[in-house]
């Protein structure tokens, strides 16, 4: 099927159905297109009032990603296309996938996401809107915006505050990547279990004979069942292992102060020692703004949050940084981005400060 996102009805026993979105864009690892998001909120949006519609899967087509986030080349071109703004594609892609991401987080029926493979980014921020989020013996989640000078957007200000200790903090500064023990640890998913269970879940999901109230329960049931029978296929994780180096590296109300921790940090740990380079080779500039957005954000509503993500997001697309960091990382793939600010010393307040103003009169998500 040519779709970019797959839409199926699958009969329950109960005489309700299942709704299953497939996002069907294997070549590029499921990434979101603007067309993807729409043909999804579309969907979403009809199945909400859809009485025969009992739940909803989402997953990835393949077996590399559940979706390895947003198309930032599209992005790019936008960005490079209508240099200082309006980029029109970019703000509109941004604006309506937070949109597809608050309905997630809000839908009234049980939606499923199996993440298997890759969930970052974007993709990260459709995961974190479902109620079931089930991760696998090869999920890799990550949010590795620092690289290419975007932020932990799609709600991620708003979960990363969630985590344990300086968990957040410290997936937000370094791009780390964690795998199904930590997103259990860390709250992002609620499930582990083993990717070769999937079909016999499905196969449960169908044979269902309870009405709409107890499908939540039944779900429940279902999903710890088979996370029983997974625990030794799950690798462990980094997280809960690290916690008191994470929050000793992270601890300060200084960004500075805490890449001089990471500086000094010398280890054997490959993963720490990744998530090191991850800071140091960051740019500057949005090591500084993901450090603020993630301070400013403390305690609010989604809501709220996604006001502040969108207006974030478009002033960082009309600046130049944005096309830097996906030129070396994506586009000429030298790995050498020319970071406006070489240093984080030399990015000040005042520098950050115009990010974080509104760029219109009205946030294009006030009626959220």
């Amino acid at each position: 099927m040519t779709s970019p996102v797959i839409v199926e009805e699958l009969a329950v026993k109960n005489g309700q159905n299942i709704g299953v979105l497939t996002l069907n864009s294997e070549k590029t690892l499921n990434a979101l297109t603007l067309e993807m998001i729409d043909l999804l909120s579309t969907q979403l949006t009809q199945w909400q009032t859809d009485e025969k519609i009992a739940a909803v899967l989402i997953q990835g087509a393949g077996e590399k990603a559940f979706c390895a986030g947003g198309d930032v080349q599209a992005l790019y071109k936008s960005s490079i296309d209508q240099p200082g703004g309006p980029c029109e594609y970019a703000e509109t892609f941004f604006e309506r996938e937070y949109r597809l991401d608050y309905l997630l987080h809000n839908y009234p029926k049980p939606t499923i996401a199996w993440g298997h493979g890759i969930v970052m980014g974007g993709g990260l921020g459709v995961f974190a809107g479902c109620a079931y989020r089930i991760a696998t013996e090869r999920t890799r989640i990550a949010m590795p915006e620092v690289t290419i000078a975007l932020f932990p957007d799609v709600g991620g200000s708003y979960f990363l505050n969630t985590m344990p200790g300086y968990c957040g903090r410290f997936l937000a500064l370094t791009s780390s990547s964690i795998n199904a023990a930590d997103g259990l640890y860390a709250g992002i998913a609620n499930y582990a279990i083993s990717h070769t269970n999937k079909q016999a879940i499905i196969d449960e999901l169908l044979s269902l004979e309870c009405d709409a109230i107890e499908m939540s329960n039944s779900l429940d049931n279902i999903f710890n069942h088979h996370q029983s029978q997974c625990i030794a296929d799950i690798p462990a994780g980094n997280l809960a292992t690290h916690q008191t180096l994470i929050n000793d590296l992270c601890r300060s109300d200084d960004v500075e102060t805490i890449a001089a921790n990471f500086s000094s940090l010398e280890t054997d740990d490959k993963w720490l020692q990744r998530a090191k380079n991850g800071l140091a080779s960051g740019s500057p500039l949005a090591v500084k703004w993901i450090f603020h957005q993630l301070e400013l954000c403390k305690g609010l509503g989604l809501k709220t949050v996604f006001e502040k993500e969108v207006l974030l997001a478009t002033t960082i697309i009309r600046h130049t940084e944005f096309a830097e960091g996906v030129r070396a990382l994506l586009i000429d793939k030298d790995q050498n981005p020319d970071w406006q600010y070489k240093q984080l010393n030399e990015v000040t307040n005042d520098v950050i400060a115009p990010f974080f103003q509104a760029p219109w009169q009205q946030n294009p998500l006030a009626d959220l």
